[in-house]
């Protein structure tokens, strides 16, 4: 949007209110990117969110407005997501975050699964498959980002994306049927059944 490249270039000339107004525009998006993405405590979802937003401002010279604001916004928001992963994994330099789950790299307790939660089971479920794909499919399904804007996000081509969401889709469905027994609920009959479930828990993830 004109709008935000204007706001972005506005707030680098020291117009601190089109900052607030950028980023009370997109905080909910940023907001709900982490929020089922980090250990689990409030305070590193909001240091994840102002991080963004300032190295949004620190490299606004880098945003030449040949993809969206939110593409910018999103880039940004991964490259933050990974870096605060591999901080919290120093010890285990090996590891490459972006093919572990959050389940993996989490070091907070496990909260027990309240049976018949849907939501609960399937933010859970999402936790459990790579974090590449656990991206992908939260940015498809509550972004509504198009393949080839999630291509730019994701820093590669757009095949590999289709190639993502496509196996992304298959473990959560797993990972959904594998935990809703274990909490006796009833899991979705297909993958559409899915993706409805999915879009529909974007509206509390926000919150």
């Amino acid at each position: 949007m004109e709008r935000d490249e204007q706001q972005l270039r506005s707030w680098a000339a020291g117009d601190a209110g089109a900052g607030r107004e950028l980023f009370e525009r997109h905080f909910e998006s940023v907001l709900r990117f982490f929020r089922n993405k980090c250990g689990g405590e409030d305070g590193e979802v909001e240091d994840l969110v102002q991080a963004t937003f300032a190295q949004c401002l620190a490299s606004h010279a880098s945003f030449r407005g040949e993809a969206s604001f939110r593409t910018y916004l999103f880039t940004i928001a991964r490259h933050e997501l990974y870096a605060h992963w591999r901080r919290r994994q120093r010890a285990r330099a090996e590891v490459d975050v972006t093919s572990m789950s959050v389940e993996d790299l989490r070091t907070s307790p496990r909260s027990k699964l309240a049976a018949h939660q849907d939501r609960q089971i399937l933010t859970r479920a999402l936790r459990t498959i790579p974090l590449e794909l656990q991206v992908a499919l939260e940015l498809h399904y509550w972004e509504d980002l198009t393949g080839p804007e999630l291509a730019a996000v994701l820093d590669v081509p757009e095949g590999t994306v289709r190639s993502r969401l496509r196996r992304g889709r298959e473990l959560l469905q797993a990972a959904f049927v594998r935990l809703a027994a274990e909490a006796d609920g009833a899991p979705p009959e297909s993958l559409d059944e899915l993706d409805a479930w999915a879009k529909r828990l974007r509206e509390a993830m926000g919150r």
